[in-house]
């Protein structure tokens, strides 16, 4: 197990989560700087999400691990396993949310936000050869 990396700012934490989001074809992936945000419990969200539970449930293990490995960090909660519909990865700083596409748009969280500076990742695109 990787030791805990104490320089590790919340924004790299955020960083790593879009990575394995990205590594397991998570969708629209959003990361919100909460930092100026009245009433924030943490720095940044990061949102993605997929569209069938066992996707959004291999996302979710692929950011634990990816955060494990690359800065020795463990989620202090995980809610929403259970179902997949929606999977929160709490990591204090680095709230990580995992949506099913259904409970995304539904929820919309973002929008629950909106004054939040927001950054927006391009969808990984598939090349066929």
């Amino acid at each position: 197990m990787a030791k805990k990396n104490t320089e590790i700012t919340s924004d790299v934490l955020a960083e790593i989560a879009v990575a394995a989001i990205k590594e397991k074809k998570g969708q629209k992936i959003v990361k919100l700087d909460m930092r100026q945000t009245a009433g924030s419990i943490c720095d940044f969200f990061v949102i993605g999400e997929a569209d069938n539970p066992r996707q959004v449930l291999a996302i979710a293990d692929e950011v634990d691990d990816y955060l494990r490995e690359n800065a020795g960090e463990k989620p202090v909660h995980i809610h929403g396993r259970e179902n997949a519909q929606w999977i929160l990865l709490d990591y204090i700083n680095v709230v990580v949310h995992i949506f099913l596409s259904e409970a995304r748009e539904f929820y919309r969280l973002e929008s629950l936000w909106a004054d939040a500076p927001r950054t927006d990742y391009p969808d990984e695109q598939i090349i066929s050869k």
